[in-house]
């Protein structure tokens, strides 16, 4: 690694500021985004520091996640401030800037959009999304051939993986982000024109 001071100092803070469970989680996903980055031709250590930083607020008390979200100088619409269980993101990338100085826009929008996601984004932003639903913790049905399809095929990983959010988003009565949208209906064009 690169920076190992960096790397060091947001172990030690994520450790004593997330749950157990949050910080094995931060953990699995930077192992995840750090495999994928290497099959995907993407920067290893740049993938490793946005998926350990990526929860980093989440267990923030909503009203303070909030107070980051109405001060982002992100662009953050109108649904990710309806819905609480959005704002971590947001609040991470914020976090991530003013606590650990990192100032990579490519990890600080990897870190902003790892729950809602959107399209044009870099490949580095997809691998932290992707890297976040099927980390080694994760243990949901299906989880096993997400897993092998990311390894396989990022933008078919994608594509998937959007429609289950979407799908269980609309399930729940919630709000769709247009980023997600967005996002969806720019992997539907690329997985089209690959096959």
């Amino acid at each position: 690694m690169k920076n190992q001071e960096l790397i060091d100092s947001i172990t030690d803070y994520l450790k004593k500021n997330l749950s157990k469970k949050r910080y094995i989680h931060s953990l699995n996903v930077a192992k995840t985004a750090k495999k994928l980055a290497e099959i995907y031709g993407e920067d290893e250590d740049k993938a490793y520091l946005a998926g350990l930083v990526h929860d980093v607020a989440k267990e923030e008390p909503k009203e303070q996640q909030l107070l980051s979200v109405l001060a982002s100088k992100r662009d953050v619409c109108v649904q990710e401030k309806q819905v609480p269980a959005l704002y971590h993101a947001i609040a991470g990338a914020e976090r991530a800037e003013e606590i650990f100085g990192i100032d990579d826009e490519e990890i600080l929008t990897a870190v902003r959009y790892h729950t809602v996601c959107a399209g044009g984004l870099s490949k580095l932003c997809y691998i932290i999304y992707i890297a976040d639903l099927t980390s080694e913790d994760r243990e949901y049905k299906d989880v096993g051939r997400m897993r092998k399809l990311s390894a396989k095929n990022l933008d078919e990983a994608m594509l998937e993986a959007l429609g289950f959010s979407i799908k269980d988003t609309v399930d729940k009565g919630s709000f769709v982000p247009h980023s997600t949208l967005a996002a969806y209906n720019q992997f539907v064009n690329i997985v089209n024109k690959e096959r």
